[in-house]
């Protein structure tokens, strides 16, 4: 290989990987097919260099194991690569998509996340899962006992007992495991699970652009010099934003109770309807979120 390899696009699998490298004129140096086996065989024989990665299954796993090699890896979601796909649905297509896309100048990456934060976050994911199945069989159950007369209550106060013993079980390990999580706990609204989703805070600008990066923030339908906003975009991590609305939801109901403790917040739930009022507060603490992050610093809250 007389040129130097400096861009690799490495399109995913689970048995068949694909390469296609570029060196420092654009031209095509590397274009094949590798087994799961050989991959960090050829990495190792690669110089060092700017690898891109789409990051759909297994994409923090195989970044981990390219930077420890001394790679520069950077992951990308998948509907930013998609254009740079000419033609077609393969396996070689995607790479050099992806070798294209990974030097684009506005692109947008995904943080590596670490396996510490990927274990709490399946674990998560997890509890999701059996949260939603223990819910439809509740209501099943529920359904059929109403046609035999017996009607069940929804909630008893042992169930919040476990609920909140559950709950403290759970974030405890989370605060120990992960340092973020424990500038996350000091903000009124986000629970500490939170911090192992959340990227590296560097790599946004701004407040908004997390905000914005969560799905948060209006979404724009500007033209002609007319500019209109609609409902938030709802783009960007589902789980994150979750969390987010759901701590909100329980702030606001303490704001009803106490609305010297937070007037800014009383006086938005009396001028807008509570859903919206909801997710511009989960706008501020994502916000506020960042802030902490980004600055290492202890939440501390306004005196207003």
């Amino acid at each position: 290989m007389k040129q130097k390899v400096v861009t690799v696009g490495l399109d995913l699998a689970k048995s068949v990987f694909q390469v296609h490298a570029i060196g420092s004129d654009g031209a095509v140096l590397v274009r094949r097919k590798l087994r799961r086996a050989e991959v960090i065989g050829f990495f190792e024989d690669l110089p060092v260099g700017l690898v891109g990665i789409k990051a759909s299954a297994s994409a923090h796993h195989w970044a981990r194991e390219l930077i420890a090699l001394g790679h520069e890896i950077r992951l990308m979601p998948p509907a930013c690569v998609k254009p740079d796909v000419k033609r077609g649905k393969t396996d070689a297509a995607d790479a050099e998509a992806i070798c294209e896309a990974v030097t684009r100048p506005t692109m947008r990456f995904v943080a590596v996340k670490a396996v510490d934060q990927q274990a709490v976050l399946m674990l998560h994911k997890s509890l999701g899962l059996m949260v939603r199945q223990r819910t439809m069989l509740i209501d099943a159950l529920r359904g059929h006992l109403a046609e035999y007369g017996v009607v069940t209550g929804v909630d008893t106060p042992a169930r919040s007992t476990a609920s909140k013993r559950r709950y403290s079980c759970g974030t405890e390990p989370t605060r120990r495991a992960d340092g973020s999580s424990q500038y996350q706990a000091s903000v009124r609204s986000p629970r500490p699970q939170i911090s192992t989703a959340v990227p590296d805070a560097s790599l946004f600008r701004s407040g908004r652009q997390f905000a914005s990066w969560l799905g948060l923030t209006p979404r724009a339908k500007s033209s002609g010099g007319k500019e209109r906003m609609g409902g938030i975009t709802k783009q960007g991590d589902r789980y994150m934003r979750r969390l987010l609305v759901v701590g909100a939801t329980a702030v606001m109901r303490m704001a009803r109770k106490d609305a010297a403790r937070q007037p800014w917040l009383a006086q938005l739930v009396e001028r807008k309807p509570a859903k919206i009022a909801m997710v511009a507060l989960a706008n501020e603490t994502a916000r506020i979120a960042w802030a902490v992050m980004s600055r290492n610093e202890v939440y501390a809250a306004s005196a207003a």
